[in-house]
């Protein structure tokens, strides 16, 4: 052991400390010599130091919470997108220093080492990275919590364009091992599929069933510590990972068959082999349904034994658990719960039914019907029989409640049925997540008002007080702190450090908005942020762009509903008024795209090409691209994200009005000082009113004026042949300008918006060409446009998730903080046994 009692090698945080560590992991875990080490051994020495220090933090946690016998919240997410994990541990630790100076004093570069680190894709975007800003507030705040969900060996693909497609290529982001990860070989769970069910008599004479399975597999946990910030907490994000419960069948081998030998074992993977696969296709319905009851199943079984652990049954239940269901995913974990009380623990109906209402709470993620997911009976009935059943139960006995209440009014019974009826009955996974719960939350104020006016409607008029609003929030330790380090040190220089923990103080900035040396500060900080992107950009792509030009930026998931082709027609336009001479001296811009398209999702790949289509004609312009320039940034994942965010001078937010549930993008951008462009959709209208109705350039349909606009016949045609600048715009679309003479390549596109344009494009188009107008001529005066930008970043702080933790403590889980103390400890490793589950 190196140094003193007080500065321990694997737990000491000084330079010296963490050098001596570093060097230790290099030799006794890397197993490397300083001349033969790559940089991935030096990014695995790093994290292993830093892991040391946090695993110290989890096990003095696990212990806490153990001897508290504490409430615990579980999160129960299909995603989770926690981005690079190395440069926020140091910050979470208050490192961040000695280990540049350690580094420094060996040599060695910190940034190229963070630059080594993968990114596990575990997520599509908003919703799992919403869950990872979660669990690091949750830790930060001192709240016992264990997040749950799938460790997939293949994230989210990675993106690459080729002649301007989307091409899928496979993630391999656990392929040179993950540091953060720590493996749980015998905490293990079974997971049942298929077979059939028998009803008996068990030894009290009562009713139960017997589910015969057909197939079985087991889920195997990996650990991951999260980090608290400013404490002592370290919280547990386990993640489950599918092995066969016979990985090689002896038999079948010496038989000759060598594929069967194994057969079971490869079967059993592919259930967490890779994100969300294609649904398209039957098979991959299956496949996903397999993945949400697999992770579900795992985890309320892990909650079961931590339960019993401290009591003889599963009364209360509810009381030591607070489980949140992140969307529809995880929605069957309600027949779930009920099938252990049933047939695993021998409760009557009443009283696990209990216990189960009482223990889930859910949170809606979307308006969109195609969203709101159902399965077919048929599928459903065939993996899990038993779930089926007690589905069809709780429906029975739900809807004997309905008709009692609404005696004259079966049209309203059979739309709250938990089984939709039609040529394919169907499972909705909402209606039983909300039956199934003691809250449903919406995620944006107007997104909760519509879920109760529209989808969930009936739900509401039985049960208002179920229903809440939790407008979503984002961490300013990834998104400010790590992502935007000369940002974070304006604040801190006014704030003082504790900042990051109350987002609330960013108000210290407001009173330096018109101070011309603080806006001179604002400017160089924003100037080196955009020339950080540009160097981004053009190591990724290429391009060259103008740092003083407006960074106009639009990066989230390629949707029609989100509108980047609303975007693109206002960039046709431009474009057409420099050719015609109407715009001889329009403010410089740089139009800076990003985001995966869903493969199996035809029309935004075609977005996708059209954005690298319209780029190529632009950007090779003379007489256009000192002007206009156009940039998709391939890849959009987290660690893109935090170039990207501190960059932006004007954030694109311009999604059809009541299609948005929240957005987390939207956040992320106002608090690095972007100024908005957008629609009253999501978290939109809270932006506004929170950083000023003049800071935010606001346009479109509203949410009632996109509904009348649909009721009244919607004629996206007559918007065509009205508006001559619209007209030219898509004429030139369908010219085959931008497809090398090919009409017919947008054909799909502009058919579509011409003859249906469900997301009401046309109508916008109006008003959206008005908005950017002004945020162009707004960008010509630096002075104004940097005060607005001081003032977006000052009054976002309500937007961090540390206040939407808070309120989902208070108003839905009623859970308290249990803080750490590693001083109590010694900082030594306790003697008591800490399960850190």
């Amino acid at each position: 052991m190196h140094g003193s009692s007080d500065e321990r090698t694997r737990t000491g945080m000084s330079p010296e400390s963490l050098k001596r560590a570093f060097v230790d992991s290099m030799f006794y875990v890397q197993a490397r010599y300083w001349e033969v080490a790559t940089p991935h051994d030096l990014y695995m020495a790093a994290a292993y130091t830093v892991r040391d220090r946090m695993l110290e933090r989890w096990i003095r946690t696990a212990e806490t919470y153990r001897k508290a016998d504490a409430r615990t919240v579980c999160y129960l997410s299909a995603e989770y997108l926690l981005g690079p994990q190395l440069g926020n541990n140091l910050i979470n630790l208050g490192i961040v220093d000695s280990a540049r100076q350690g580094a420094r004093d060996l040599g060695i570069d910190l940034q190229e080492i963070l630059d080594q680190e993968p990114e596990p894709g575990l997520g599509n975007g908003g919703l799992g990275r919403l869950a990872a800003c979660y669990l690091d507030s949750l830790a930060t705040l001192s709240i016992p919590a264990i997040g749950y969900g799938i460790r997939y060996e293949h994230g989210i693909f990675d993106q690459k364009i080729v002649d301007g497609w989307q091409v899928e290529d496979c993630d391999l982001w656990l392929t040179n091992g993950n540091p953060w990860e720590i493996p749980r070989p015998l905490l293990r769970y079974p997971v049942r599929f298929g077979g059939h069910t028998e009803p008996y008599t068990d030894e009290h004479g009562r009713f139960r069933v017997r589910w015969v399975p057909e197939l079985d597999l087991y889920g195997m946990a990996y650990d991951t510590p999260v980090l608290g910030f400013g404490n002592d907490n370290t919280n547990l994000l386990r993640l489950w990972h599918a092995t066969a419960g016979r990985s090689f069948d002896l038999q079948a081998f010496h038989k000759g068959d060598y594929y069967g030998a194994v057969n079971a074992k490869v079967g059993a993977e592919n259930i967490t082999k890779v994100l969300y696969p294609n649904d398209e296709p039957e098979v991959g319905k299956e496949l996903r349904l397999k993945q949400q009851y697999f992770f579900v199943s795992c985890s309320l079984q892990d909650m079961v034994r931590v339960h019993l652990q401290h009591a003889p049954n599963l009364e209360g239940f509810h009381e030591r658990f607070a489980a949140q269901l992140n969307d529809t995913h995880p929605s069957i974990a309600v027949a779930e719960l009920m099938r252990l009380c049933l047939d695993e623990h021998g409760m009557d109906w009443e009283r696990a039914w209990e216990i189960t209402r009482r223990t889930f709470a859910y949170t809606n993620h979307t308006l969109l019907p195609e969203a709101l997911e159902t399965w077919p009976v048929e599928l459903f009935g065939r993996l899990l029989p038993r779930h089926l059943e007690i589905i069809y139960e709780i429906n029975a006995r739900f809807l004997d409640e309905l008709r009692m209440r609404y005696p004259f009014d079966p049209e309203r019974v059979a739309r709250m049925s938990l089984i939709e009826e039609g040529p394919v009955r169907r499972v909705r996974m909402a209606h039983l997540a909300t039956v199934g719960s003691f809250a449903v939350n919406g995620v944006a104020a107007i997104h909760s008002e519509l879920v109760k006016s529209t989808v969930l409607r009936d739900f509401h008029e039985l049960w208002p007080e179920k229903f809440h609003n939790i407008t979503n929030g984002v961490t300013p330790r990834r998104f400010i702190q790590l992502s935007n380090p000369d940002l974070c040190g304006i604040i801190t220089d006014l704030a003082g450090p504790g900042w990051a923990r109350d987002a609330e103080n960013l108000r210290t900035l407001e009173p330096h908005a018109d101070d011309a040396a603080f806006q001179q500060r604002w400017q160089a900080m924003k100037r080196a942020a955009k020339e950080r992107l540009a160097a981004r950009i053009r190591e990724a792509t290429g391009a060259v762009v103008d740092p003083q030009s407006l960074f106009d930026i639009q990066v989230k998931r390629i949707h029609e509903y989100k509108r980047q082709h609303l975007n693109l027609l206002h960039i046709v336009a431009l474009y057409h008024r420099i050719k015609q001479g109407t715009d001889s001296d329009p403010t410089p811009r740089t139009f800076v795209f990003g985001g995966k398209a869903a493969p199996g999702y035809f029309m935004a790949k075609l977005i996708i090409k059209l954005i690298h289509s319209v780029a190529e004609v632009i950007n090779r312009d003379p007489e256009v691209n000192q002007r206009l320039r156009v940039v998709f940034v391939p890849n959009f994942n987290v660690k893109n994200a935090e170039c990207i965010y501190p960059a932006a001078d004007l954030s694109e937010q311009i999604s059809t009005a009541g299609k948005e549930a929240s957005g987390t993008g939207n956040m992320k951008f106002s608090m690095n000082g972007a100024l908005t462009i957008g629609t009253l959709d999501g978290a939109n209208v809270e932006i506004r009113d929170a950083v000023g109705h003049e800071n935010f350039f606001l346009f479109g349909l509203t949410v009632a004026e996109v509904e009348r606009t649909l009721a009244e016949g919607y004629r996206p045609w007559e918007y065509y042949r009205s508006h001559d600048e619209l007209r030219e715009v898509i004429d030139l679309l369908r010219s085959g300008l931008f497809s090398h003479g090919d009409p017919d390549l947008f054909r799909p596109l502009t058919d579509s918006l011409l003859q249906h344009d469900p997301y009401l494009l046309l109508a916008d188009y109006p008003a959206y060409v008005e908005a950017q107008a002004r945020a162009g001529d707004a960008f010509r005066d630096p002075a104004g446009w940097t005060r607005m930008s001081i003032l977006n970043a000052a009054r976002t702080g309500f937007f961090s998730s540390d206040r939407a933790i808070r309120e989902y403590c208070r108003n839905i889980w009623q859970v308290e903080p249990m803080p750490v103390s590693l001083a109590a400890g010694n900082g030594s490793v306790p003697a008591a046994r800490a399960d850190p589950a």
